[in-house]
């Protein structure tokens, strides 16, 4: 079961170098070969937006060796934390003063572990993700080659990807949504285009344009942002596909980019996933996204979404909401919080519960409305944080946080009056004295890596 197409090709935007065929496979072994040496354990790898990072990652797979993608902005402190818990046999992608333990090794490798004994990982392990972007807490999502390889096959089936596409690396590594990307393409024998700069940088546009990328993918902050500088899609005639995930996108957003992309003869698609499914679960056809507004769509080629209640029963009728359940191939082994638990093997049996709320239409099409630990109160009563936003969102992007007794509701760039209107509404909508919410501007919202709303930081705040 291989990753790397015979077909596939890396494009370097930064120097034009074209990998592919022959040549990628033998640059891809030759870092598998590298890392065949290491001593037992998992390996750390500070993955970049970069050529070397991706071969990295690429012949980590090849060679069988658990790794685990890391931000390489993740503060040190941080770091030295995940290497005392997981002692892993190499950290990778590193230049500085190693940890007490390590040795770092010539031509900026990265540090090779002193000690030759370790805990090898589970042979079916493969890919490590942590479950909290750059926060201290250690613990990493557990998937299994079959699993990843899975979510690539079913996500290339959906999308309708061949080996002509170009995708543009718009996503970090590091996050479950950019290494699907990769995954998805590389299976397929497509080309991935490395670009660091970000998709609200001209350079980024720059290798659109050069190299022909056909497709773009985003989270929601970045459809906002999009909007904010009136992307037009109709300037760059290869770009035929959008994809959207990492979070629900508004449904204005939603309908004004899918219409922006049938005006010029391309799709999009929305999406919803997990990190804990390697990360991708449902994707709203792109000929029914006009039709299914505000859907995640129906699960992927061999999973099955269920509704349960609080008991834990089964919901059969279609619009009564619960907890989401998924079932594939594609759902994790189970996580890791120490070295020990990397040898294990799936504690999970395919089955994710995901802390979603929602529920299944007539036509299996899943709608998310909540998450059960965004919850909130206002003067004792309970309210879902996800709720609020959606209720302010024709103010503008909203991010709701909980304050006590009360809930603060952030809206982008909002004027007091706005806010004021804005807290008026919840008020009546939710029939509680307007007191209870706390609406106030922001200079836009402070991001996590994966470019999702950093809910914590915002908590800080308040």
């Amino acid at each position: 079961m291989t990753l790397v197409h015979a077909q596939a090709r890396l494009r370097d935007a930064a120097t034009g170098e074209l990998l592919g065929g022959a040549e990628l496979a033998s640059r891809v072994s030759e870092v598998a070969k590298t890392f065949a040496d290491l001593p037992p354990g998992v390996l750390f790898l500070r993955v970049g937006l970069d050529l070397p990072s991706v071969l990295r990652y690429l012949g980590a797979f090849e060679a069988g060796r658990a790794v685990a993608l890391l931000d390489p902005a993740q503060d040190r402190e941080v770091l030295d934390g995940l290497v005392e818990k997981f002692r892993p046999a190499a950290v990778i992608g590193i230049d500085e003063e190693p940890t007490a333990g390590y040795t770092a090794e010539s031509n900026s490798f990265g540090w090779v572990r002193e000690d030759a004994e370790g805990v090898t990982p589970h042979p079916d392990l493969a890919v490590l993700l942590p479950t909290s972007g750059s926060t201290g807490n250690p613990k990493f999502v557990r998937l299994s080659r079959s699993a990843v390889l899975a979510n690539a096959d079913q996500i290339a089936e959906v999308l309708g990807i061949t080996a002509d596409e170009v995708a543009p690396t718009s996503l970090p590594l590091h996050y479950s949504y950019g290494m699907s990307v990769m995954n998805s393409h590389m299976r397929v024998g497509a080309t991935v285009l490395i670009e660091g700069s970000g998709v609200v940088a001209r350079p980024f546009w720059d290798a659109v344009t050069t190299y022909g990328a056909t497709s773009l993918a985003g989270v929601p902050y970045h459809y906002e942002m999009l909007r904010r500088l009136r992307f037009d899609p109709a300037k760059y005639p290869t770009l035929r596909t959008l994809t959207q995930a990492g979070g629900k996108l508004r449904t204005e957003l939603v309908s004004e980019f899918n219409d922006k992309m049938r005006a010029a003869g391309g799709q999009m698609f929305v999406m919803y996933g997990q990190t804990e499914a390697a990360p991708r679960m449902a994707t709203v056809p792109s000929d029914r996204l006009a039709e299914k507004i505000g859907s995640a769509g129906p699960a992927l080629p061999g999973g099955k979404f269920t509704i349960r209640d609080e008991d834990g029963n089964e919901i059969a009728e279609p619009g009564v909401a619960g907890e989401v359940v998924y079932r594939g191939p594609n759902v994790m082994m189970g996580y890791a919080e120490s070295e020990s638990e990397l040898a294990l093997g799936d504690e999970t049996g395919g089955v994710l519960v995901t802390g979603d709320l929602g529920y299944l239409d007539e036509d299996g099409f899943l709608y998310i409305t909540g998450r059960l630990k965004r919850i909130g109160k206002v003067f004792g009563n309970r309210v879902s944080l996800d709720d609020l936003e959606q209720i302010v969102k024709g103010f503008g992007a909203a991010a709701a946080v909980p304050a006590g007794d009360k809930v603060v509701v952030f809206l982008d760039r909002a004027g007091k009056e706005t806010c004021k209107a804005a807290a008026k509404l919840l008020s009546e909508t939710l029939h509680m004295h307007v007191t209870g919410f706390d609406v106030r501007t922001a200079d836009g919202f402070p991001q996590l890596p994966s470019g999702k709303i950093d809910y914590r930081s915002l908590e800080a705040q308040v």
